[in-house]
Formats: C-alpha cells, sequence, structure tokens
C-alpha cells in the first residue's frame, strides 16, 4: 500500500513519457540446468507425455565467483518493473539512499542487502556521474562486486519539475494538517516525506 502510494506521488511530479517493458536483459537459459531429479522422475511416472514444467534455475546463470582480487570496477544492475535502466554496467561506485543513510559502494564491498528511502542514486563513472531520484526498493550488493539495485519507481533528476515539486510539498503539507484518520495522516506524510526528499534532490 505505502509502495504504490510513493509510486504514485512520484510520477504526478515529474515529467516522464513511460517506455514499453524491455525484454533486453532477460537472463540467458544456462548452459547447464539445475534440476531437482526427484521431482523429474516423479513428474515422468504421473505424467509421461507431458513435458515437466520449467523453474526459475532453468532461465538463470550462476552468479561468478567471488574473485581473489578486488576488481578495479563494480557491476551495476539498475531495475524497474517497467524496464531496465543499467545492466551490467561497470562504474567505479554508486551511492545509494539507504534508510540507514547515504551509502557508498565500491569495488569489493562487504555483501549487504539494504532497503531504501526517497532519495539520490547516484552513478560515478570517471568524471561523469548520473543521478536518479528513487521513491523507494532494495540493494543486493554481492560479494564478487556486483550490486543489483531495484527501485519500486525511479526517474533521472533532470526530468523533475521544480515547480510541481513545490506544488506538492505545500499540498501534502496542508493535508497532514487537516486529516483527521490515521490513513489519511499516513498517506499524507508520505507524500511530504517524498516532496520533501524531491525538494533536496533538486537543491543538493
Amino acid at each position: 500500500m505505502m509502495f504504490r502510494q510513493a509510486s504514485r506521488l512520484l510520477a504526478g511530479s515529474v515529467r516522464l513519457s513511460r517506455r514499453p517493458f524491455s525484454t533486453a536483459t532477460e537472463v540467458p537459459a544456462a548452459t547447464t540446468t539445475h534440476t531437482d531429479s526427484g521431482f523429474m522422475e516423479s513428474w515422468t511416472k504421473v505424467i509421461p507425455n507431458i513435458d515437466p514444467p520449467k523453474t526459475p534455475s532453468h532461465f538463470m546463470n550462476p552468479r561468478p565467483a567471488t574473485p581473489s582480487s578486488i576488481p578495479s570496477k563494480i557491476t551495476v544492475n539498475f531495475v524497474l518493473p517497467y524496464a531496465s535502466e543499467l545492466s551490467t554496467k561497470e562504474v567505479d561506485m554508486v551511492i545509494i539512499p539507504a534508510t540507514t543513510g547515504q551509502m557508498g559502494v565500491l569495488p569489493g564491498h562487504v555483501p549487504t542487502i539494504a532497503e531504501l528511502k526517497p532519495g539520490i542514486l547516484s552513478v560515478h563513472e570517471g568524471n561523469d556521474v548520473t543521478k536518479y531520484f528513487l521513491s523507494s526498493g532494495f540493494a543486493f550488493i554481492h560479494a564478487n562486486s556486483v550490486a543489483d539495485v531495484i527501485a519500486v519507481e525511479a526517474v533521472p533528476v533532470d526530468y523533475i519539475d521544480p515547480s510541481l515539486v513545490q506544488k506538492g510539498l505545500t499540498d501534502f503539507t496542508q493535508k497532514l494538517s487537516s486529516a483527521t484518520t490515521e490513513l489519511d495522516k499516513a498517506e499524507a506524510q508520505i507524500g511530504v516525506d517524498i516532496h520533501s526528499a524531491l525538494n533536496a534532490a533538486l537543491s543538493g
């Protein structure tokens, strides 16, 4: 419920044309599939004329082994429910808006799972920095210097309309002060939090 509210609020404060779902980053089929032999035998005995169903392991390649030395780059996958923003992109560093604070991730980072809060995801590649505003989500940092960032909603910072952010912040602040039910208060607080973070992103 809260994630859906956050997505709607973020979508109202940005001018963004939705892109169609991309299949370019579908995980290729693994060359060696790992199947449960017991299940396969049981399936063949019960339904010998129908091929057994495929499981997620049929479509996944195992993660590369953890290297013996720290690589010079970190590989980033950044995905949304409707698109893939970055796929196996090698960069110098990413800074993610974790609920515990801004977290810089470099090659060799300790394996971590972090919940994301509304804020800026910065992708550093040499002297180039690309910034996205995220509503919420999770980041998974793996031992092999791969970072998977999954966001509910995200837009490049350049797409944010400052006037809509200010209007949204004013509107939700007023709604919060006049809210009478717990649901109204929670929805208004989400709006205030997201628009405050949007405002900070634009001024920072």
